[in-house]
């Protein structure tokens, strides 16, 4: 499995410039709220999936003043040897990713060389927003595991984009357009077939997490709702045409499939109390992370972000448990309260390193 040994920051959010050595088992980084514990997480994010957990732009995650910011990381990889991955953005907007100083051809080449899963607060817009969010998810660990899957989406994107532009002309070419629906049906079907055996594989080992973590009072699933369960999307387009030309914008396909996430049968956002949803949500990335670790035959890193907020003590025991006794690989656990986690985590193992953030500096204590 990739272990990081090292990491180098520069001019990443609050972080200046910062060089870090992290145990191959667990790294605990505490501080105050602000003062960078979550931007180290997402650097680490970064360098695996070249873009922040958080913000969908670039120019967000640029140290305030200055005009680029650069990573890099020192891995072990699963054959033992070190690989040295870096990235550097521009203020123009140019990214470039590379594997011991030799430039990937594509930014995409490098998604699930290094797996990654991240729990964090801000999975709540999961539950929270509209399903943007939740196919943000499921493309996210579907494109790790799967390279051809990750294409298929990015041409279904272009061609989306397309015929969204022909729309809004005047007297759109119809032609042109059904013969662009053809394509993007193609492409549409193996996307949804790969999204019904991902729900299909994820929906027991959800359950089974939650019920590890919340005594197993609730029962939880995912329904995945989409418009290709009825038919083609090339029938779909064609029936929602005459809409689609009055309101310029294609309203038929799987950039409109939704992942409803239910509690005893309900949606757990009406229904789920906030621990509820919090518990249904590392549950889900619990879930994620071990299909993951199924696919690769190892266990990919594990990045937990402020996870024992809004858990009681005795979720908290009980998710620690399950960290403890399943095999995980390398883990990175930020918290505020210190206390709390040095005595958690002092009860799992001897091979941990502690890190104390203020200001986007980070000390080994």
């Amino acid at each position: 499995m990739p272990v990081l040994e090292k990491i180098v920051i520069s001019d990443f959010r609050n972080i200046q410039l910062q060089e870090l050595e992290f145990s191959p088992n667990v790294n605990c980084i505490s501080g105050n709220n602000g003062e960078g514990k979550t931007n180290l997480l997402d650097a680490i994010y970064y360098l695996s999936m070249t873009k922040s957990a958080f913000s969908t732009s670039d120019k967000f995650n640029f140290r305030h003043g200055t005009t680029e910011f650069s990573l890099s990381g020192t891995y072990r990889m699963p054959n033992g040897l070190s690989s040295r991955f870096a990235v550097r953005i521009t203020s123009g907007g140019e990214k470039k990713v590379k594997r011991d100083d030799k430039q990937y051809g594509k930014v995409s080449e490098h998604i699930g060389v290094l797996p990654i899963v991240m729990v964090s607060p801000s999975d709540i817009t999961m539950v929270s927003e509209s399903g943007e969010e939740r196919r943000r998810f499921v493309n996210s660990v579907l494109s790790q595991m799967d390279k051809e899957y990750m294409s298929m989406m990015q041409q279904y994107n272009r061609l989306l984009l397309q015929r969204n532009r022909m729309l809004k002309e005047l007297n759109p070419d119809r032609t042109l357009i059904e013969v662009m629906d053809l394509r993007m049906s193609a492409l549409a079907e193996p996307v949804y077939q790969a999204r019904k055996r991902f729900i299909e594989e994820l929906n027991p080992i959800v359950a089974e997490y939650y019920r590890m973590l919340s005594g197993g009072s609730e029962q939880v699933d995912i329904e995945y709702d989409s418009e290709l369960s009825k038919a083609g999307l090339d029938v779909l387009l064609s029936s929602s045409y005459e809409k689609d030309k009055m309101l310029k914008y294609t309203t038929s396909g799987i950039q409109r499939d939704d992942f409803i996430f239910r509690m005893n049968g309900h949606p757990i956002r009406r229904y789920g109390s906030q621990g509820q949803q919090k518990s249904f949500l590392v549950s889900l990335k619990f879930a994620q992370y071990e299909i993951m670790k199924k696919k690769y035959g190892f266990a990919p890193i594990l990045l937990l972000d402020d996870v024992f907020d809004k858990l009681d003590m005795g979720r908290i025991s009980n998710l620690l448990q399950m960290v403890a006794s399943n095999d995980f690989g390398q883990i990175f656990i930020t918290d505020s309260n210190k206390v709390r986690m040095s005595g958690i985590v002092d009860g799992l193992t001897q091979d941990r390193a502690y890190y104390e953030t203020s200001s986007g500096v980070f000390t080994r204590i």
